[in-house]
């Protein structure tokens, strides 16, 4: 919007002056701090200064004496509300910290604090409830879920959309795992591989790769809100997409380490940067090569020998010339690209300087 449009929302009455200024000041504001950034950055925030770290150190600290207080002196009947009267408290701080302080680290302390207080309360009082341990872990998850899901509606904080992922994938594992799986997973990496393949456990492998699915979407509805990333939509994309890359990867890289090897892994390493190229998202590709890293070098590892470090030493160069040529890279592969729906919708990608 120009100045004259602005000028003339006053003249019909639709916009008083008071509020015309403040709509100019914000979009000023905006475009000023993009503009400030370097044109190759995906804008993240974990914290503000020094003294957030302060703050948040304080915060685990006071959080931890209130919780024993009051289960010291609560009584045991009570023992059991403490976790939720934990959550409260991280609730009514919140709308200091968070609401009028805007303070990042704080506020992802407090979040966590009120994630953990309702996980613990639901499954305190659902374990009295004579259920079995499957439905508890489902309902205790579900639960924890729904209570993250009510702080970003109130508090708009982007971290909470990572713990309501973690809790939702958590039930989603409840929900499809069994006895003799989680057994084996404790096994060695033998076990872990057979967890996570479509071949020998489709359940648990499909139910992983919906939920990365899923999460990816997530991510892409808050990215496509807010291409030039100024505001909280491509904050809560951001740890949107680091649940979806392990959650994608996982079940990928296993089954196609299981079936074929280091080649077929690598074509979708390659799939999953163009994807992440499209995207404009270092995050969902630093995430996702992390994973395969992670994957690769145990596989080797079991094997003995030194390979594994050249397999991490190629990774390595690769992430490395990604990121440094990124925004180059970029541009041509848009550039290639046919038009698509959401395509405008996405990051600018003109520059290939």
């Amino acid at each position: 919007m120009t100045p004259e449009d602005l000028r003339a929302a006053v003249a019909a009455g639709i916009l008083s002056e008071a509020q015309a200024a403040s709509l100019s000041a914000l979009a000023s504001d905006r475009a000023g701090k993009r503009a400030g950034l370097p044109a190759e950055d995906e804008p993240f925030e974990f914290f503000r200064g020094f003294s957030e770290i302060f703050i948040s150190i304080g915060l685990i600290i006071l959080l931890t004496g209130v919780t024993g207080l009051l289960a010291a002196f609560g009584g045991f009947a009570l023992l059991t509300l403490v976790p939720l009267a934990t959550a409260g408290i991280a609730w009514w701080w919140a709308g200091y910290f968070t609401l009028k302080r805007r303070m990042t680290l704080p506020s992802m302390v407090l979040a966590t604090s009120f994630g953990i207080g309702i996980a613990i309360f639901a499954f305190t009082v659902l374990a009295q409830a004579g259920l079995d341990e499957r439905m508890i872990a489902i309902l205790g998850f579900g639960l924890s879920a729904l209570g993250m899901v009510a702080w970003y509606r109130r508090f708009r904080l982007p971290f909470s959309a990572f713990l309501t992922g973690g809790f939702i994938l958590a039930a989603v594992y409840a929900i499809t795992a069994s006895a003799t799986n989680l057994a084996g997973l404790f096994t060695g990496m033998s076990g872990y591989r057979s967890f996570f393949d479509f071949g020998e456990n489709p359940a648990f492998a499909t139910a992983t790769l919906l939920f990365g699915i899923g999460a990816f979407l997530t991510g892409m509805w808050f990215d496509t809100r807010d291409p030039h990333r100024l505001g909280r939509y491509s904050a809560t994309a951001f740890w949107c997409h680091l649940l979806a890359a392990p959650a994608l990867v996982n079940t990928v890289a296993v089954t196609l380490l299981n079936g074929g090897g280091i080649g077929l892994l690598a074509i979708a390493l390659v799939l999953i940067t163009l994807l992440a190229l499209v995207i404009d998202r270092r995050s969902f590709l630093t995430a996702a090569i992390a994973y395969v890293a992670l994957v690769i070098s145990w596989v080797m590892g079991e094997g003995g020998g030194t390979s594994w470090i050249f397999v991490l030493l190629v990774l390595g160069a690769f992430i490395t010339a990604i990121g440094t040529w990124l925004v180059q890279l970029r541009a041509r592969v848009m550039a290639m690209l046919p038009d698509f729906p959401g395509k405008s919708r996405l990051p600018p990608y003109g520059s290939t300087e």
